[in-house]
């Protein structure tokens, strides 16, 4: 088979990938002549276990190209993937298409034969219906498809989600549609990976619905740790006593500061704002979006407390930027509203992270300091704040952080620590939902 990706961000980078190493012919286009030139030379313009590898090889077996030009990479594809981005619509919440019309229309007008057109971006309902009429008032002569195929991919385990996934969603009511996109997963049958066919406003909304579950769940668990901390109870036992119920299940249930990154924060708010254009409010998503907000600021203050209500004139040693481990995205995690709430009030901030300090240097105060190493964030510092949970940052010898650093506040915004050991070492030491002494 052959196919074109229309898009070479993350989803369509990955899925690009992953479909070539399932066999398919893949033509990824990217118009950023930046990104472009760094696939070209075999530099991944994002960070994602393995996919540099996966990318080389594929392209060494001819499997997988990269291109600008949309009308070569679409002509002969017997699927066309957009793939492009869908941020967070100024003003309104909504989320933008329009990069997805503006591909759909020039797909349109690149095909000669017949293709299936699939949505692979996260898009509100009744978007692959508007890209069926922008279509075909582009070519009312071509016959084609429209379908659409969301993505469920965590960035940092992107490509085992791919080739072993839960369950592939496809949207179509054409069943030449269906047997096209039915060939394309085959390798997925042979492992029997559910492949769940629906209609086309299902597919479109599973995608939302899945979203604004996970970011409750996270949001719920934050909740629970902010009521153990009032009445002496550990939110871990907390979580492991209801996650192993399995109608709940074990996983989201971690405390933090808050969600963030490309998926949770834009999905929920363009689910919430579909609901009310329907006339059918989901009261659970809006205030998940309203707590979790409220959360990152909330963790500042935290930090703040503990250095007894001021940080001013004091040097904070930040562990970890981007919004999760094992990535380098930056898109609304907590540490953007952590540390410019405490430059805002005049702490110094000395940071590190693994893999995101290129990416937060745009996004984050430009007085922030960015550092080798956790120790060397950690010089002669009077606070340290843990953000993001890198492994790395679990094997910290506790003894030597603080023989390095100047005080002893360490706040553990994700529960890294044991707390016996920390208070040994001579830590003022905080956790979220966790007794002092636990």
């Amino acid at each position: 088979m052959r196919i074109a990706m229309i898009g070479g961000g993350y989803v369509g980078l990955v899925s690009g990938a992953c479909f070539a190493e399932f066999g398919t012919d893949v033509t990824v286009v990217e118009v950023d002549r930046d990104k472009l030139a760094a696939l070209h030379e075999g530099r991944m313009p994002i960070y994602e276990p393995g996919l540099d590898r996966l990318v080389a090889e594929n392209v060494a077996a001819g499997r997988l190209t990269f291109t600008a030009d949309l009308p070569s990479a679409v002509r002969g594809a017997e699927a066309v993937f957009i793939a492009v981005g869908t941020p967070t619509r100024r003003g309104d919440g909504h989320a933008d298409l329009s990069y997805v019309f503006a591909a759909a229309e020039q797909v349109a007008i690149a095909l000669s034969e017949y293709s299936v057109i699939v949505t692979k971006s996260t898009v509100p309902v009744g978007t692959s219906r508007r890209i069926a009429e922008i279509v075909r008032a582009a070519r009312p002569d071509l016959a084609f498809d429209v379908a659409s195929n969301p993505e469920f991919l965590r960035e940092g385990n992107a490509i085992g989600d791919f080739m072993r996934p839960d369950r592939v969603v496809i949207g179509t009511e054409s069943e030449r549609a269906r047997d096209v996109l039915r060939q394309l997963y085959r390798p997925l049958y042979l492992i029997e990976a559910p492949i769940v066919f629906t209609g086309i406003e299902t597919a479109e909304l599973t995608k939302y619905a899945a979203n604004a579950f996970l970011a409750m769940k996270v949001t719920f668990i934050n909740e629970m740790a902010d009521l153990c901390e009032k009445v002496g109870a550990d939110v871990h036992d907390v979580s492991r006593g209801i996650g192993l119920d399995g109608r709940i299940g074990r996983k989201f249930l971690h405390p933090g500061p808050g969600y963030g990154g490309s998926c949770f924060p834009k999905d929920t708010l363009a689910l919430m704002r579909t609901a009310q254009d329907y006339d059918a409010p989901s009261r659970l998503v809006e205030t998940t979006v309203a707590v979790n907000e409220a959360r990152k600021s909330h963790m500042a203050m935290r930090v703040i407390a503990a250095c007894g209500g001021s940080v001013r004139g004091k040097t904070v040693a930040v562990l970890g930027l981007t919004f999760k481990p094992e990535t380098d995205d930056m898109r609304d995690a907590p540490s953007l509203s952590i540390v410019a709430r405490l430059v805002g009030d005049g702490a110094n901030i000395r940071a590190f992270d693994p893999e995101g300090m290129q990416q937060a240097r745009p996004v984050l105060p430009e007085c922030v300091t960015y550092c080798r190493d956790a120790f060397d964030a950690a010089q002669d510092a009077d606070a340290l704040v843990l953000i993001t949970e890198w492994n790395e940052f679990r094997a910290l010898n506790p003894t030597r952080l603080r023989e390095t650093m100047r005080g002893c506040v360490v706040v553990d915004l994700r529960n890294v620590y044991d707390p016996t050991a920390m208070q040994q070492a001579g830590f003022d030491y905080h956790c979220i939902g966790r007794p002092r002494g636990a």
